[in-house]
Formats: structure tokens, sequence, C-alpha cells
């Protein structure tokens, strides 16, 4: 119970210790400077999900971060746990922006970085909101920001894979960007598993090979996201 006050009290203080680096980004964004703020929220935000994981006591491990292509990719990644953000967030090197629930919007601080991160904030009760915001999405892969997408939906809080919701790859093939299929293991120990206790845990993210989405015909389209819940589900495995 100690290390998860303290945790939360890091978190409020650490937010407030960079708010002048969000100021600045501010600026630049006002300025029209967007590449200077594009890279010090990358910077930022990077390092800032780092020392929440490391504050945590967690362990992260990353195989196959070489695979990732350059360019604008789509990051589809299993959802255990709440920590699941920081850690992509902190332990691929690549910047991205999230497609987040829109709850997230009411967390002073964080919701502003992640506007200037391009994280776009979905209603999942809501399906023309929901339609929206895939068309904002996919828009920000197109100008070059890489996106992260949970296509179960919500949270796992365990190991099993859950379904992949209808839908949700067509993201990467409206922006004609390549999927990259990413495993989360051992994130719902950190505080799931605990009653929302945060304890020490060993997580490991698997990069799976990146998935062409231009050319492809009507059924490949169809059995892409099984395919891609497939490679995920073998990531679990390793």
């Amino acid at each position: 119970m100690i290390r998860t006050i303290l945790w939360f009290i890091y978190f409020w203080l650490y937010l407030l210790a960079i708010e002048p680096s969000l100021l600045k980004v501010i600026r630049l964004a006002k300025e029209g400077k967007i590449a200077e703020r594009d890279k010090l929220t990358a910077q930022v935000a990077r390092k800032w999900a780092r020392s929440l994981i490391r504050f945590a006591g967690v362990n992260v491990v990353t195989t196959g971060e070489e695979k990732i292509p350059s360019g604008p990719v789509l990051f589809v990644s299993n959802h255990q746990g709440n920590f699941d953000i920081p850690i992509l967030l902190g332990y691929i090197n690549k910047p991205k922006a999230f497609i987040a629930k829109i709850e997230l919007l009411k967390l002073p601080f964080v919701s502003t970085w992640m506007t200037h991160m391009k994280c776009v904030f979905m209603d999942r009760s809501d399906i023309r909101q929901s339609l929206k915001v895939i068309n904002q999405a996919a828009d920000h892969l197109k100008e070059g920001y890489s996106m992260v997408i949970f296509p179960e939906g919500t949270r796992s809080k365990g190991a099993a894979l859950g379904e992949f919701k209808p839908g949700s790859l067509k993201l990467g093939m409206k922006a004609g960007v390549p999927i990259v299929p990413i495993s989360i293991q051992g994130s719902y120990k950190i505080m799931e598993q605990n009653g929302f206790i945060i304890k020490p845990a060993l997580v490991k993210i698997t990069i799976s090979d990146p998935i062409p989405t231009v050319g492809l015909t009507k059924d490949q389209a169809a059995e892409l996201p099984e395919k891609v819940r497939q490679i995920i589900e073998q990531g679990l495995l390793n």
C-alpha cells in the first residue's frame, strides 16, 4: 500500500515539475514549430513514462524492436492493465500516440500532453463518435504520426487475450501504413492482479514482424484482424 501511495504522489509531482516543458510545447505549437514541438513532447513523455515504471519497481524486457519500420505505423497491442500505456510509451523508442478511452480527458496535465502527442479519445458507447475518432487517427497516421490501438477495447486484467472489436484494424488499411503486432506479458501483475495495489513485476514486450496493409484483397482484409490476433497470441507464449 505504501508503494502505491508514494507512486501516485510521484505521478502528480512529476507532472507539476514538467509544467515548464508543457508550456514550451504549447508555445511551439502556437508558433507553428511543429517538428520542435513533436521532438520535445516525445522526449519528455518517454522520460516520464520510464520513470513511472521504474518507480513502480517494474522491469521491462523488449524484444524485436529492430523489426519496426521507419515511417508511421499502427501498433496493435493486447491490453492487460493500466500500465500498458506508459510501458509502450517508455520502452518502444519510436514516438507514438494512442487511441485512448475518453475518460483520460478528465485528467489535468495528462490530457494536454496526450493531445500534443496526437492521441485521440474514443467514447466506446457512442458509435458515431468512435467512427469520427478512427478517421481522425487515420489522418494522424497519414501526417506521419504512429498510433497505438488496443483492439480488445478494454483491459483483460489477466493473461488471457480477449476478442478483437470488429473493424478495429480498418484504421491501418485506411491510412495505408504497416501494422506492427505487440504482445505484452505480465503488465496485469503490476496492479490488476493485486486489487489495484502496485507491486513490482517483470513485463515482456514482444514485437512481431510488420504486416503490410496496401494492396490487400477483400478476403485478406477480412482475415487481417484474426491474423493479427493469432500473432499477438503467439507472442504471449514466448
